[in-house]
C-alpha cells in the first residue's frame, strides 16, 4: 500500500486478513475440525500455516501436531514452503526450526512437532491442542493416521483440527463430511488467479477444464465411481490392510514409457507379493515419470526394498532394450512380456481376483488407485477423452497387471514370454 513507513508495510505484509479471500478466514461458531477441499492452487498450505500461526500469537495453543504425507512434504510444504510457516510468520515471532528433532519451537514457548503420515504409531502417546492434517486424502493410512491423532487431542481449553486437501473420495473424507462438529470449506482453483502464474491457467486449468481430471484436481469435486470401471473406490476400500503377512513370492511389475520429457508417460512400477494361501498383496507403488536409467533404478531399488524375485516388464514399446536398460543398473532377474490383447481385456482377470477378495492393498495407493476407478474399456482403444483433452497411460494400472499376472499365472494372461512359449490362459482361449 502507498504511503506506509518501511515498518507499517512489514507489518501490513504479514496481516493475512488483509490478503485473505472470506472462504480462507475460519469459520464461526463452536467446531471441533476443520476440512478443506479444495483445488491445487487455491491457498490451502497458506490457510493452513496461517490459522497455526494465529493461534500460537494469541497464546491459544502450546503442543500443535502438524501431519503430512511424509516426512519431507512436512519440511519442503508445512515449514519452509513458499505459504509455510516460516514464510507467514513475522520477524519477530517467527519460530526455531530444528530438522533433527522435527520440531519448531516459538520464542513464546508453543511447540509443533511434526509427524510422517507413513508411520501412524508417531502419533501414539504425544499431546496436543490443535493438529494440521496437509493433504489428508493422499494419507496411505488415513484412518489410523486420523484415530491415533484425535486420542492425542486431549489438552487445553478447547483442541481443534484442522485438514487442508485435494479431494478424493475416501471413506475418512466423506465420513469428516458428515460429522456433526466439522466445518468444510470447498474452493476451486480459479478463486486464487489472481496469485496464480498467468502460465498456470493456460496450461492446467485452461488444459483440464472440464476434463474429469481436472474436475478432481482443480474443481475440487468428490467423483464418484465410473461406470464400467473395473474397479470402484468402495471394493478397493474393502479389500484394504494395514500389513501384509509373510510372503513366499515377491513380484515387482514394470510398465515402461516408450518416451521421456515432460509430457512423456509414466513407467508404472507396482510392487506386490503372494502368501501361502494364495491371496496377493499390493505393497507399493514406485511409478514415476524420468529417463530409462531413472526408471531402471527406481525399479532395482523396489527389488531390493522387498527383495523380490524378479522384474516382470513390458516390452511392447522397448523390445529388449528394456531388459538391457534394467541389467546396466543391476544384475536383477528380468521376465520380459508382450501384450498380445488390449488393455482392458489383460485387467478383466485380476479384476475378478479382486472381486474374489484375493487380491489387498497394503495401506493406500492414491495414484495408482485413481487410475484403477478410472479404467474403462475406453483405455484399450483410444488416448483421448470425450472432451477432447489428451488422456494420461494407464500406466500403473499396467504394471499392476503384469505383476498380478505373474503371481497368478494360472488363471490369468493374455501375455506369452518373449523367451521361449509356455501355455497361458487368455480370456479368448488357451495359446502357446
Amino acid at each position: 500500500m502507498k504511503n506506509l513507513n518501511e515498518y507499517e508495510q512489514v507489518v501490513f505484509n504479514y496481516e493475512w486478513s488483509q490478503w485473505a479471500r472470506p472462504a480462507q478466514m475460519p469459520p464461526q461458531g463452536d467446531w471441533n475440525g476443520w476440512l478443506i477441499i479444495a483445488g491445487r492452487g487455491w491457498g490451502k498450505t497458506r490457510v493452513g500455516a496461517e490459522f497455526v500461526r494465529a493461534k500460537v500469537e494469541a497464546g491459544r495453543v502450546s503442543r500443535i501436531g502438524l501431519v503430512s504425507e511424509t516426512a519431507a512434504d512436512g519440511r519442503n510444504v508445512m515449514v519452509e514452503g513458499e505459504s509455510g510457516i516460516l514464510a507467514v510468520s513475522p520477524p519477530l515471532s517467527r519460530p526455531e526450526y530444528e530438522p533433527s528433532k522435527r520440531r519448531l519451537t516459538w520464542p513464546n514457548g508453543t511447540i509443533a512437532t511434526l509427524y510422517d503420515a507413513r508411520e501412524p504409531d508417531q502419533l501414539r502417546g504425544p499431546q496436543h491442542e490443535l493438529v494440521w492434517f496437509d493433504e489428508l486424502a493422499k494419507f496411505r493410512y488415513a484412518d489410523a493416521v486420523f484415530d491415533q491423532a484425535m486420542f492425542g487431542l486431549r489438552i487445553g481449553e478447547h483442541p481443534r483440527w484442522i485438514a487442508t486437501t485435494t479431494p478424493r473420495p475416501i471413506g475418512l473424507i466423506r465420513r469428516l463430511m458428515a460429522q456433526s462438529g466439522v466445518e468444510v470449506t470447498r474452493g476451486k482453483s480459479k478463486e486464487n488467479l489472481r496469485y496464480i502464474a498467468p502460465t498456470f491457467k493456460q496450461n492446467v486449468i485452461d488444459r483440464y477444464k472440464g476434463t474429469r481430471l481436472g474436475r478432481q484436481e482443480l474443481d475440487a469435486e468428490i467423483l464418484d465411481d465410473i461406470p464400467g470401471a473395473l474397479w470402484s473406490r468402495r471394493a478397493l476400500d474393502e479389500s484394504r490392510v494395514a500389513s501384509a503377512p509373510p510372503l513366499t513370492r515377491i513380484v515387482v511389475g514394470v510398465d515402461p514409457a516408450a518416451s521421456s520429457g515432460e509430457n512423456a508417460s509414466e513407467t508404472g512400477i507396482v510392487v506386490g507379493g503372494i502368501d501361502a494361501r494364495g491371496a496377493a498383496y499390493v505393497l507399493e507403488d514406485w511409478s514415476l515419470r524420468g529417463s530409462p536409467d531413472q526408471w531402471a533404478r527406481k525399479a532395482v531399488a523396489a527389488y531390493r526394498k522387498h527383495e523380490a524375485d524378479c522384474l516382470v516388464a513390458e516390452v511392447n514399446q522397448g523390445g529388449e532394450m528394456v531388459e538391457r536398460v534394467i541389467r546396466s543398473v543391476a544384475d536383477v532377474p528380468v521376465k520380459l512380456v508382450r501384450a498380445t490383447r488390449g488393455k482392458y481385456v489383460r485387467a478383466e482377470p485380476i479384476s475378478a481376483l479382486y472381486e474374489q477378495g484375493r487380491v489387498h492393498h497394503v495401506g493406500m495407493l492414491p495414484e495408482l488407485e485413481d487410475q484403477m476407478i478410472a479404467f474403462t474399456p475406453s483405455d484399450s482403444v483410444t488416448a483421448r477423452s470425450a472432451e477432447g483433452a489428451t488422456r494420461q497411460s494407464p500406466d500403473r494400472v499396467d504394471a499392476l497387471v503384469w505383476m498380478l499376472t505373474e503371481l497368478f499365472p494360472d488363471i490369468t494372461g493374455a501375455v506369452e514370454t518373449t523367451r521361449g512359449e509356455r501355455r497361458i490362459y487368455d480370456p479368448g482361449g488357451w495359446m502357446t
